[in-house]
Order: structure tokens, then sequence, then C-alpha cells
């Protein structure tokens, strides 16, 4: 089993900008709100395709509320996050949250499981689902690094897109120093990939 983490950053390692809203979901980004400089990557079908192959490697998938969707507080309606009704993991999710919810089951395998006792339970839980398979801490950068902080992760992957946002939710903010091995460095376009092994 490997725990991995898989994020789109800007140059200075901003995963979403300033003043998130439902109808700007990545804020400031630099763009339209909905990520589409950070996650321009998705319009080339060899990088969206190297994602689903990525995605399909793990068996069980950790993240924040703010990743599932924009409700805040008490689950006051049904909302199932911005992936439509087959989202792309087709397995269970683990959603970090303060508020219980019954899980929600969507097509093609996916089900989110809402976890209101912490990171480590989330991790637990997400363990006992994954098998043999791996996780993947699917974010966004404020739960990255939780489990960064934890040393619960093995493996970083990163889509460095190049542009810098200045402000917003960054990757390692508040994470103690790590020690990376470079396990590939790839330019793809715009795009530089670069993916650490974190040693423990």
């Amino acid at each position: 089993m490997k725990v991995t983490c898989d994020l789109s950053i800007s140059a200075d390692g901003y995963s979403a900008g300033l003043n998130q809203t439902e109808e700007r979901p990545f804020g400031d980004d630099g763009g339209d709100g909905w990520g589409d400089k950070l996650h321009a990557w998705m319009e080339d079908p060899e990088e969206a395709r190297l994602q689903l192959e990525w995605l399909a490697e793990s068996k069980a998938f950790i993240m924040g509320r703010n990743m599932f969707g924009p409700v805040r507080g008490e689950w006051d309606r049904q909302w199932k996050g911005w992936w439509g009704d087959n989202p792309p993991y087709h397995g269970p999710v683990f959603v970090l949250t303060h508020y219980p919810r019954e899980p929600q089951p969507m097509e093609g395998g996916t089900t989110f499981h809402f976890v209101t006792d912490g990171i480590k339970a989330a991790f637990e839980r997400a363990r006992e689902a994954a098998g043999d398979g791996n996780i993947s801490i699917h974010g966004g950068a404020t739960t990255i690094n939780q489990y960064l902080a934890a040393g619960l992760i093995d493996e970083v992957r990163l889509r460095v897109m190049p542009f810098t946002l200045g402000a917003g939710t960054r990757l390692f903010d508040g994470v103690p120093g790590l020690n990376l091995e470079q396990v590939e460095s790839r330019a793809a376009g715009p795009i530089t990939h670069l993916t650490y092994r974190v040693l423990h």
C-alpha cells in the first residue's frame, strides 16, 4: 500500500486563491474561479488520461469538506459534490467534516462517507477500505498539509502551472520540514510534473 497526494499548484505553491465561493470555488485563482488555469492540463487528452490512470491506482480517497463542496456548517442541503452523478473516484471517498451526515452513494461505485472524528480516523477507514490498494489524500492543500504534518503521506505528486497567485491556500503551509527524494521531473508543454517520495 502506498499513500499518495496529487495536486495542481501555481508556481508559488497555491492550489486555490482567496475568496472562495460556490460561484468561484477556486476563488481569486487568476482565471475564471473554477481553476481553468490551475487545471488547464485537463484540456490535454494525454494529461487527462494519465490522471485517470493515477486515480485508478487508488482504492480509497480522503478529501476535505471544502473540496467536496461549498456547504458550511450543518448540512442544510443534500450536496453531492462537484462531479455530477458519476464522480471519477469509483471507490470509497472519506470526507473530513465536523458535521455528521449519512453516506452518499453515487453512480459508478463512488460512495462519499463523512468522517467527524479527525484525520487519523479517516485514514484508518480508508486503509481498511483500500486493502492492498493505494490511498489518495486527494485535497485540497489544507487537508494534504495535515496528513504531511502527521507523517502519513509516502509520495507527493505535483503539477506546477506557470503563473503565481501571491495568496490563497498553499501547499506545505504549517508542515514541518520534510526530506524528499525526487522520483520524477517531467515537462509537458507549460506544465511541470514533480513527484517526490517522502523520506520518513
